[in-house]
C-alpha cells in the first residue's frame, strides 16, 4: 500500500487497517471534535480529561490523558495535513506553530476512505528509528488503537 507519508517500512512503521460500519463523515467528526475525542481516544479504563483541536495546519492537538491511578500524561503535537474525509496527518515532533518538540517520538496519518455506507479506516504511526518503533509496539499500539477504534465506533453509533 502506498500512503502519502510514503510506502509503510516494516523496520519504522506500525498499521493499522480496518473496515469500519460507520461513514467516513461521522469518522472524521470523531477525529476534529475535542468533546467527541474525550469519549473514544484512549483505552478505558483511561480517560482523556482535556482536549483542544486546532484544526489547522500548523495548529495544536493537546490531550491530557488520565491512568487509572489518577496519573495525568499532556500530549501535544501539530497538524501537518489535512484534507477534510480523507487524511489527517499529524505529529508529536513539532508543537503547534511548528515549534520543534523536546521529545519527539512519532508522526502519525489517519487515512479514510468510503466503503459502501462503511469507512476503510488506516492508521499509521511513522517513526523516526527502529527503537522507537519497538517501544511503541510495546507499548500495545496494535491492541490500543485497535481498541480506541472499537470505543470510537461505539460512541459514534451512540451519538448518531
Amino acid at each position: 500500500m502506498m500512503l502519502p507519508l510514503g510506502k509503510p517500512d516494516p523496520m519504522l512503521d506500525l498499521v493499522l487497517e480496518r473496515e469500519i460500519d460507520v461513514p467516513v463523515e461521522w469518522v472524521w467528526q470523531a477525529w476534529t471534535d475535542p468533546e467527541s475525542i474525550k469519549h473514544w481516544f484512549v483505552p478505558k479504563p483511561w480517560t482523556v480529561t482535556e482536549c483542544e483541536v486546532d484544526l489547522r495546519v500548523g495548529g495544536g492537538f493537546r490531550s491530557v490523558m488520565r491512568s487509572p491511578e489518577g496519573q495525568e500524561f499532556p500530549n501535544l503535537g501539530c497538524y501537518l495535513e489535512i484534507v477534510p474525509m480523507k487524511r489527517l496527518i499529524f505529529t508529536d515532533t513539532l508543537l503547534p506553530g511548528f515549534r520543534p518538540a523536546p521529545k519527539p517520538f512519532f508522526t502519525a496519518g489517519l487515512f479514510l476512505e468510503p466503503n459502501g455506507k462503511g469507512t476503510r479506516y488506516t492508521a499509521i504511526a511513522v517513526h523516526g528509528d527502529a527503537a522507537s518503533r519497538k517501544t511503541h509496539e510495546d507499548m500495545g499500539f496494535y491492541d490500543g488503537w485497535s481498541t480506541v477504534v472499537d470505543q470510537m465506533v461505539a460512541h459514534i453509533k451512540a451519538t448518531h
